[in-house]
């Protein structure tokens, strides 16, 4: 008996999920897992179900809520290939990992471990669900690496056993050096900052770190020690997309100059520093470190925008699923989504610094740039937004098939298939040296 072959959808999203194909038994629920991805890197303002299902040509969303919620499949697998091709992807280069959560709102208590507590990304306390989430900085080009949820005491289920942000956070560092990745610093606002626990094993793992830490942070001194502030510093902050910011910066020394050090950053006035937007952050860099910890820190911005691009653009809060192993499931696909568009990012990147080298343009993106709304920017989004205008002409025959059965049309038909056979040719990502865990 011959296996049928999956349905294609556009060739650089089939040619990325065929690394994850062994993960599948079921040629129905790999077909699921490419339509997922092209449903969220599409521009839906909503990723629900039943709206990816169009997008594909699909009836509903039936089959697409079966595979998140009872296909036979392990998301931990999913996870190890996401994981190994980032690993492929960065080689030796070092990260910087930054450590942060984020909170969705939501209504009543049907949703696993939602309950009333405090939402970050809001400043606020709110009845919703919190995870906790790690990333990669390397070059300017984010990689999703691990979230966990946060499971408030009230809401654990048997075998359940309680951990805090704090200590979700260190499960997760030590995880992610354990997998090989080179950490050239630990970014995190002051929740981690805060932690003892979070700081220990820091320190315990030799590993950098710059930190968000309270304005009214203590630190122990000897009897007849003082605090003071050394003098203000100038520097300019590099900024995505926008001028560069005038910033100052000074050190804030408890007694004498310890291993650990404290700074306080303004945007503001200097002469009323507590009046302005500022923030402290602590650090155990080592060295003449004072024009450059800034610097690193704002890397942590990364952080915020990272997950700001998958909340806004993939999707991450728009499931309608109750249970959290579905949930973590679509989590997982949001962040593989997240992959896709990164690898591309790196690669259109390199092929924007070959062009402004070589002056020429490599013969496989060359069709492609014509298009007016083409951008050559070197940014996540910039990647996106490109790939969002190969999608098109699939995304068109999702939404006009129908109605072509209607009235039948068979110019438009042609021009259509024409247009996707043209984007099925497109090549940046070099999946041919890429290889499944």
């Amino acid at each position: 008996m011959t296996l049928r072959q999956p349905v294609p959808t556009i060739g650089f999203v089939d040619e990325y999920c065929l690394l994850y194909r062994s993960v599948f038994d079921d040629v129905r629920l790999y077909e699921c897992f490419k339509w997922l991805h092209v449903g969220m890197i599409s521009p839906l303002p909503r990723k629900t179900l039943p709206e990816i299902a169009k997008l594909n040509g699909l009836k509903d969303g039936q089959s697409l809520h079966h595979f998140l919620r009872n296909g036979v499949w392990d998301v931990a697998q999913v996870r190890a290939i996401r994981l190994h091709l980032i690993r492929q992807q960065i080689g030796t280069r070092p990260i910087s990992l930054c450590i942060d959560e984020t909170g969705d709102v939501k209504k009543g208590e049907a949703t696993d471990y939602v309950a009333k507590q405090y939402i970050g990304n809001l400043g606020k306390t709110a009845n919703g669900m919190v995870s906790v989430n790690a990333y990669a900085v390397v070059d300017g080009i984010t990689y999703p690496l691990l979230f966990k949820i946060y499971k408030p005491k009230s809401r654990l289920k048997a075998p359940d056993e309680y951990q805090s942000k704090p200590q979700i956070a260190v499960g997760m560092i030590q995880e992610i050096k354990a997998l090989g990745f080179v950490i050239e610093r630990v970014l995190a606002d002051s929740l981690y900052g805060e932690s003892e626990a979070v700081i220990r094993s820091l320190e315990k793992s030799q590993l950098p770190y710059i930190v968000a830490i309270r304005s009214n942070h203590g630190v122990l001194m000897a009897k007849g020690q003082r605090m003071r502030y050394n003098r203000w510093h100038a520097y300019d902050q590099p900024l995505s997309e926008h001028l560069p910011e005038r910033r100052h910066l000074r050190e804030i020394i408890f007694g004498h100059r310890r291993k650990v050090r404290y700074y306080q950053i303004t945007k503001g006035s200097t002469s009323e520093p507590d009046k302005a937007d500022s923030w402290f952050i602590m650090t155990n860099l080592e060295g003449d470190i004072l024009l450059s910890v800034a610097t690193q820190y704002s890397l942590r911005t990364w952080i915020e925008y990272g997950f700001r691009q998958v909340k806004q653009e993939l999707g991450w809060h728009n499931y309608r699923l109750t249970d959290y192993n579905s949930i973590e499931r679509w989590w997982e696909l949001v962040f593989s989504a997240y992959l896709l568009v990164s690898l591309h990012a790196e690669q259109f990147k390199q092929e924007q610094s070959h062009l402004t080298v070589t002056k020429d343009v490599s013969p496989q993106v060359l069709p492609f740039t014509h298009h007016p709304d083409w951008e050559w920017g070197t940014t996540w989004k910039s990647a996106l937004n490109n790939l969002r205008l190969l999608l098109q002409p699939y995304w068109c025959w999702g939404m006009l098939e129908a109605w072509l059965q209607v009235f039948p049309t068979p110019g438009l038909k042609r021009g259509l298939h024409q247009l996707m056979d043209w984007m099925d040719t497109f090549r940046i990502l070099p999946v041919s040296q890429m290889q499944a865990a």
